[in-house]
């Protein structure tokens, strides 16, 4: 029989044997600049659950979206690259002054439905993980947004409604385009924008206006043209001394979370156009979605210079990647 001394003994051996694997519970923030309601956010909230369930519970995200930590997706590639945050998410136009690999998936008229976006981004992936590398971080996945198009006070049904318009942008590219097409273009984030378009310092948006960020846009926005201009995309990175710190059973959580999420969000695509503009008329947006082949091959015209100008900056691997591509879709 156990003596009491021997059961308090061995009491105090289960504690100290237990206290390290509780001590080693690993929290992270994770950063995005949109709200928890879009569909980048919903997507953050599955990855860490996919996470927590695949590590039994030793990873724990913390989610700050809508800027709250103050960084915008421009910021967040060197925020992760610093430590600053261990992951974020991150709209990816707006880093293409810091590589213009960045702003191929905004390219205009280029990709413009989920499976030619999925296509773009295979051909491109390996790229991206380069130049995030020499960021020092890891790409966990990127993720889709649904076709952007533009927000406006009034109806816009050609290229005169343009014409001295004051839109925001997203990236380098929608600025060259809608600068091409007459419009006054700003590039703004996202966080940035929202109080100058209700200030009336803004008459316009190009976005996609998913989730959350459709109904801040609705409040003084009341007409969605969809000119299906491209579907661009965000991505979750991780820093890399984080990820080379985690041991090998906690990188292949990380990674199956990120590949499952991956999927869900590609698959979440198909339905969400729809499902946006479902709750774009139940709030009483006018939603234009038949527009003139004259008004789309005049954007189309105004786009290239985009395309000229990119090409120019990523030179000869940045045609190669658009050959790729197009063959691949055209194989389809």
């Amino acid at each position: 029989m156990m003596s009491r001394r021997s059961a308090g003994l061995l009491m105090v051996a289960l504690i100290f044997t237990a206290a390290p694997a509780a001590a080693q519970t690993i929290t992270w923030q994770m950063a995005n600049e949109y709200p928890a309601t879009s569909i980048h956010g919903e997507g953050d909230q599955f990855f860490a659950r996919e996470l927590s369930e695949r590590s039994s519970g030793r990873i724990a995200i913390t989610h700050s979206f809508d800027a709250a930590l103050g960084y915008r997706s421009r910021d967040l590639l060197e925020a992760v690259a610093r430590g600053a945050v261990p992951v974020a998410d991150m709209y990816i136009g707006a880093l293409g002054d810091i590589h213009p690999i960045f702003l191929l998936p905004s390219l205009p008229f280029l990709a413009v439905t989920p499976e030619q976006a999925r296509i773009l981004n295979e051909v491109a992936r390996p790229e991206y993980e380069r130049v995030l590398a020499r960021h020092n971080q890891k790409l966990l996945y990127p993720s889709p947004w649904p076709p952007a198009g533009l927000w406006s006070r009034r109806p816009i049904a050609g290229m005169e409604a343009l014409r001295g318009l004051r839109v925001r942008t997203a990236d380098a590219n929608a600025t060259a385009t809608l600068r091409a097409a007459g419009a006054l273009p700003s590039q703004l984030s996202f966080a940035d924008a929202l109080p100058k378009i209700k200030s009336g310092a803004i008459d316009a948006v190009l976005s996609s206006g998913d989730g959350g960020a459709g109904q801040r846009l609705w409040e003084n926005l009341r007409y969605f043209t969809a000119i299906n201009y491209s579907m661009t995309m965000s991505m979750v990175t991780i820093n890399l001394d984080v990820w080379n710190g985690l041991d090998t059973d906690l990188r292949l959580a990380v990674q199956g979370a990120a590949r499952a999420t991956s999927e869900r969000q590609w698959k979440e695509i198909q339905t969400r156009i729809a499902y946006n503009y479902e709750r774009m008329r139940a709030n009483r947006v006018g939603i234009i979605t038949e527009v003139t082949p004259g008004f789309t091959r005049a954007l189309r015209e105004a786009g290239q210079i985009a395309i000229d100008d990119w090409l120019i900056k990523v030179g000869p691997r940045g045609q190669e990647i658009l050959d790729t591509y197009r063959k691949q879709i055209s194989a389809r």
